[in-house]
Parts: structure tokens; C-alpha cells; sequence
């Protein structure tokens, strides 16, 4: 009942912090997530046995060009494609082989193009058509926090058939079901509230971040698994480290800004 009570109160500080963040102002909100991200950054080097300070430089210098400046969109869209080149290859490396190969150089490039610039991307969506828009970040975060959510529930109480059992023994296909299903009645209410962009588009976000949200899960599951630990870190209680709550969004945001991108460009 305690670590109930506690969980609980650490999740809506969390939500009560993001949301709060975002509403603020663009420069709060990215400054936000430059924290977050270094937290995380932290947490993902201990996960792959790595300790190099020229990371948070190549972070630091990435943020500011990226997404403080947005110097150049030739340089984003080239950044996006490396990025989700390296996500996929990430998910092949999920469904193949038993364990992810981390060689020195892989970590690298990992920790900059699976963490760092994932993170750069979802502090972009929100300006994808050139106005801060924090109502389109939120609207993604409650349909990743609705698939969670449900999954988790429909999973518990109906789920029989193991989703990816050597990895994530606890999920269930009637559980990733039940995520899509549930983010896509939520897609509607999110349409309906804030009248920004169509009830298809906010339908697509919730399939996209479904599919997306839960292969980042089990992709960090596997990179725990392989460093013989449970949790990322401990930075909040009950739900152990912080990349253990981003890792969906994280690993989403990239896709999640190349749909936005090409319905704009096509539109």
C-alpha cells in the first residue's frame, strides 16, 4: 500500500512537472527536456558500461543548434533519417539476435542518435509548423501515458499470450491491444477538446505512438537485461530511473516528427 501511495505521488509530481513545462513557454520546455535528457544520459552510460564526459558536450552542442537555434532544416531532416535509421536498426537488433552487440563505437553511436537526438526531435514536435504549439505535445503525451496505462491494465486482467516473453515476460498481446485501442478512443477526446488538426491525424499519432512507444519499451528492457539490472536508475520512487518513463516517448518522437512532417509538406 505504501509503494502504492508513493508511486502514485511520484507519477503526478512527474506529470504535474512536464505538464506544467510545456504550457510555460518554449524555452522552459526545452530546457526542461535538455535536463531530462542529460539525466537520462547518465542513466543510459551506466546501462552500457560507458563513462565519457564528451557526451554531455556533443548534447549540450546538439540542444543549442538544434533545438534552441533550428539553424538549418536540411541539417534536421538529415539528422532525422540517421536517427530513425538507427532506431530500426535497434528493432532489428530486438527481433533477431539474442543479444544487442555493443562494441565501443556502437555505444556512441546509440547514446547520440537512440537518446540524444530522439530527445532533440520530441523537443521539436511542437514547433514542426514554425509557431510553439504546446497543446500538440501534450495531446502526444496523454495518448502515450493512455497506451501505458492500459496496456498495463488490459494486460493484468485479460492478457494470456506473451507479447516478446524473453524480454518482457509481463506483456501481453491483448495488453498492446488494449494500449492501441484505448489511445485511439483518446486520439477522439483530444480532437474534440482542442479542434487542432483532424480526428485521422490525432488517430495516426495514437497508432504511431502505440507501435513505436512499446518497441523503445522493450528495447530499454533488453538493454537492462543485458546489463543485469531492473531498473535504469532510482531517481523516482517506485517507478526506479527516469529513462524507465521516457523510453517510449523517446524512442516515438523521431517517427512521430517525420509523420508530422510529411503530412505538413504533402498539405
Amino acid at each position: 500500500m505504501r509503494e502504492a501511495i508513493i508511486r502514485t505521488i511520484s507519477g503526478l509530481l512527474y506529470v504535474s512537472i512536464l505538464v506544467a513545462s510545456i504550457l510555460s513557454s518554449e524555452f522552459i520546455f526545452i530546457s526542461l527536456f535538455y535536463l531530462l535528457g542529460l539525466v537520462c544520459l547518465i542513466e543510459m552510460q551506466k546501462l552500457l558500461h560507458l563513462k565519457s564526459y564528451a557526451l554531455y558536450g556533443v548534447q549540450a552542442l546538439l540542444f543549442y543548434l538544434f533545438s534552441y537555434l533550428k539553424f538549418n532544416q536540411d541539417a534536421t531532416i538529415l539528422l532525422l533519417f540517421i536517427t530513425i535509421f538507427v532506431n530500426l536498426f535497434l528493432v532489428k537488433d530486438l527481433l533477431v539476435v539474442r543479444k544487442i552487440p555493443i562494441f565501443e563505437k556502437k555505444k556512441y553511436i546509440i547514446i547520440i542518435f537512440y537518446l540524444i537526438s530522439s530527445v532533440i526531435f520530441l523537443t521539436l514536435i511542437p514547433t514542426i509548423e514554425g509557431v510553439f504549439i504546446p497543446k500538440l505535445v501534450v495531446g502526444i503525451f496523454i495518448l502515450i501515458w493512455t497506451n501505458d496505462t492500459f496496456a498495463y491494465i488490459v494486460g493484468k486482467n485479460f492478457g494470456s499470450k506473451k507479447l516478446f516473453e524473453r524480454i518482457s515476460p509481463n506483456k501481453t498481446i491483448e495488453g498492446f491491444l488494449g494500449g492501441v485501442v484505448f489511445s485511439g478512443i483518446a486520439s477522439f477526446f483530444i480532437f474534440y477538446y482542442t479542434q487542432f488538426l483532424t480526428f485521422p491525424i490525432w488517430l495516426g499519432l495514437a497508432i504511431i505512438l502505440s507501435i513505436f512507444g512499446t518497441l523503445g519499451d522493450l528495447i530499454q528492457s533488453k538493454f537492462k537485461r543485458q546489463a543485469g539490472v531492473k531498473d535504469s536508475g532510482t531517481l523516482m520512487p517506485g517507478h526506479g530511473g527516469l529513462f524507465d518513463r521516457l523510453d517510449s516517448i523517446i524512442f516515438s518522437s523521431p517517427f512521430v516528427y517525420a509523420y508530422l512532417y510529411i503530412l505538413d509538406y504533402v498539405s
